[in-house]
């Protein structure tokens, strides 16, 4: 397909370029092109840029909404910061980034775009900001098609992350009869679902080939994928501590095993946190990869049989990303560009779904088109 025959897109709070990815990488690159991506994060904006071109702005979204152009676009993708969402936010109540919303719904508007793909936590579903984002796509004209929470597990990402997809398209648009159906079916199967699907996919599957990290920071001097494979500078009662975890445990051996090198808060905290200070299993698909991974005390980031914390690359796997996607930015603002994306593979699965979507509307919307433009699809 030819370049200019490509579905033009938009992505917003674009992070490292996770979402943009599964749309412009591989296959899918034939059908999508970036037109624009905007985030705040500087270090971010440079990984995007180099991954996907210049067309990356570093920038508030709502001060760049007033004093720039939005060019025209078929699509628009990405997800307001969810921290204003999160569950894990504990003053939720008043949070300013719960408004960034507002200007991602403008610029769908006045970008002319026929369809909008926000990905967020689980917990915006049942935010008052949903309800508010709902009624302000339907008084743009836009119908959302069944939101869900999805698992990256069943769509072949070695990681149990749940988030929620909402899709928007314009009812103009479309045929609304007979759309394709949202969600997209599975590739993957938890362990005890019965179906011909395969397993989910494991931490083994992801980063048991790679050797032990050398080294405490980036490393210029080889190729990816051991650039981003290095560890950390433990102290010696850090790693008495690793040592009396086992492969699947936590803090609780911890305790069990080390009482004496235990920490007095874990030790007066008798319930919850079962991730804390926990192991990763070779069978299983690793947890949720958050910002900082590289600390085992934040959650079940222990590698399953080496007395460390998970490397930045390992990590940049479990979230499915090739070896070849380009990091830039300190091993802090790796890190943070890592957890904060979406995985790939699962992103390509939505871009999939996507051009279903437009393969649909440019199948059965002809009539439409010509309709509300006065000249034939």
């Amino acid at each position: 397909m030819k370049k200019f025959n490509k579905y033009r897109v938009i992505d917003l709070f674009c992070g490292a370029g996770g979402l943009s990815a599964g749309f412009m990488k591989g296959n899918q690159g034939q059908h999508f092109e970036s037109i624009l991506a905007i985030d705040n994060d500087a270090a971010a904006i440079n990984t995007y840029n180099a991954n996907f071109g210049g067309h990356g702005v570093t920038a508030n979204i709502d001060e760049w909404i007033a004093d720039n152009e939005i060019p025209p676009a078929d699509i628009v993708i990405g997800g307001p910061p969810c921290q204003g969402f999160s569950l894990l936010n504990k003053n939720r109540a008043g949070d300013h980034r719960r408004a960034l919303w507002e200007p991602y719904m403008d610029i769908i508007d006045k970008s002319g775009a026929s369809m909008f793909i926000m990905e967020n936590v689980p917990g915006l579903l049942s935010s008052d900001e949903f309800s508010d984002i709902a009624t302000r796509a339907a008084q743009l004209g836009f119908t959302l098609l069944n939101p869900s929470i999805l698992n990256t597990a069943d769509y072949g990402v070695p990681q149990t992350r749940k988030r929620v997809i909402a899709i928007g398209i314009k009812a103009s648009h479309f045929d609304m009869k007979n759309l394709p159906t949202f969600p997209p079916a599975p590739t993957h199967r938890a362990p005890e679902v019965c179906s011909d699907l395969p397993i989910w996919k494991s931490v083994e599957s992801a980063i048991g080939d790679l050797p032990k990290p050398v080294g405490t920071d980036i490393r210029d001097d080889v190729k990816p994928p051991l650039d981003l494979h290095f560890g950390r500078s433990p102290t010696a009662t850090s790693l008495e501590r690793y040592r009396a975890v086992p492969m699947g445990g936590n803090r609780f051996d911890l305790q069990r095993n080390r009482l004496d090198i235990t920490p007095a808060c874990w030790i007066k905290k008798t319930s919850g946190g079962t991730d804390l200070f926990g192991r990763l299993w070779w069978e299983r698909p690793s947890v949720t990869i958050r910002t900082e991974f590289f600390k085992p005390e934040k959650g079940r980031y222990l590698h399953p049989d080496q007395h460390r914390p998970i490397t930045h690359r390992e990590a940049a796997r479990l979230m499915s990303f090739p070896d070849d996607f380009i990091f830039l930015g300190t091993k802090t603002q790796i890190a943070r560009q890592i957890g904060n994306a979406v995985p790939p593979i699962f992103a390509t699965c939505i871009a999939q779904f996507v051009s279903q979507l437009m393969e649909f509307r440019k199948n059965n919307g002809a009539e439409i088109e010509e309709k509300r433009t006065g000249r034939a699809a």
